[in-house]
């Protein structure tokens, strides 16, 4: 799908709403991508988009492309490996674990340490990871206006990041996840979600979704303002890693914006109307299914010195639904050079 499928009443819908700046940074990325991968002509961005965060969708596409080139091909089907795991396997079974291995191997012996910009792709080519190190940080004047940017949020944030952390909290929240800040207390530590949509514990499409709690406060605003870049950076990336995903993103937006605005959803339309969709070393990422480990942000195996502000964006399939959009499969990227 591409700008010129999309109808007026969405750009109508768009131009109102915090997400137009990102579509556009989506475009520039995604024309940029396709220019350097095929050799075409260069990419001049939109005039809305600001220099800092064109540097930065630059900086994502020289990542993307090195990845694009570096494809690292596994003998797993993520297709069926995902019908055998379900949200029981924790990882921490290492029987469970040994038995997964040998009903889908990898198709390699031990642990690879993958250092550089890659895909992983399964034996059907279907994508399973872009590994992307450094998009944010090897420019000095991208790091420090986004370092500014996501430490700004984290400190609207800081009071209800104090009261997600508990001594019998979940795997996200529980107290013994966390550390004091190593900086004289300046970061809060905690989990919590932001959402313009969230539906209640046990209450998935039985009932309208609500804005998150996080998000129902005075600074609701300010935070989402804050997080606008590096969303818009993150939306930018799933433009071009998967293009079917990035648009159920945005037609489950227009539909919780028109559901908001006639089911009169309270907060709702005002926090859709501003959603854009530290230092630590030694830190790496193991994905034990495909014996692969990464060095990058650390994702719950690895012990790391220092501080970490760790984002993840995710969509939820139950808001989908409730959208009306449909799933989608598998992210698939021609390699035919």
């Amino acid at each position: 799908m591409n700008v010129s499928s999309t109808s007026d009443i969405e750009i109508t819908l768009w131009r109102t709403w915090a997400l137009t700046v990102t579509h556009e940074a989506c475009e520039y990325t995604k024309q940029k991508f396709n220019a350097e991968k095929t050799g075409g002509d260069p990419v001049i961005p939109s005039p809305k988009l600001d220099t800092d965060l064109v540097m930065a969708c630059d900086q994502l596409v020289d990542r993307l492309i090195k990845a694009y080139k570096n494809p690292i091909q596994m003998q797993i089907n993520i297709a069926r490996y995902s019908k055998l795991i379900s949200p029981k396997d924790t990882g921490h079974n290492e029987e469970r674990e040994e038995k997964l291995l040998e009903r889908c191997p990898p198709g390699h012996e031990g642990t690879k340490l993958v250092e550089i910009p890659a895909t992983i792709l399964d034996a059907s080519s279907a994508i399973i990871a872009w590994y992307l190190p450094d998009v944010l940080t090897d420019a000095t004047q991208i790091k420090w206006c986004l370092q500014k940017e996501i430490w700004a949020a984290s400190d609207l944030l800081a009071p209800m990041l104090e009261k997600s952390v508990k001594v019998d909290g979940n795997w996200r929240t529980n107290q013994g996840w966390f550390n004091p800040s190593s900086e004289n207390d300046a970061l809060t530590p905690g989990c919590i979600n932001l959402s313009p949509a969230w539906f209640q514990q046990g209450h998935e499409n039985q009932s309208d979704p609500e804005v998150s709690a996080s998000l129902k406060g005075a600074s609701s605003e300010k935070i989402l303002k804050a997080i606008a870049r590096p969303a818009a950076i993150a939306t930018a990336a799933l433009k071009v890693m998967h293009p079917e995903q990035y648009w159920a993103g945005l037609r489950a937006f227009m539909s919780l914006g028109e559901k908001a605005e006639s089911k009169e959803l309270p907060k709702m339309s005002e926090t859709l109307q501003y959603w854009a969709s530290g230092n630590y070393s030694n830190a790496r990422m193991s994905m034990p299914s495909l014996q692969l480990e990464f060095r990058l942000v650390r994702h719950g195996v690895h012990a790391v010195e220092g501080d970490q502000i760790a984002w993840a964006w995710y969509m939820r399939d139950s808001v989908h639904v409730y959208a009306g959009v449909p799933s989608c499969g598998w992210a698939r990227v021609n390699y035919r050079r």
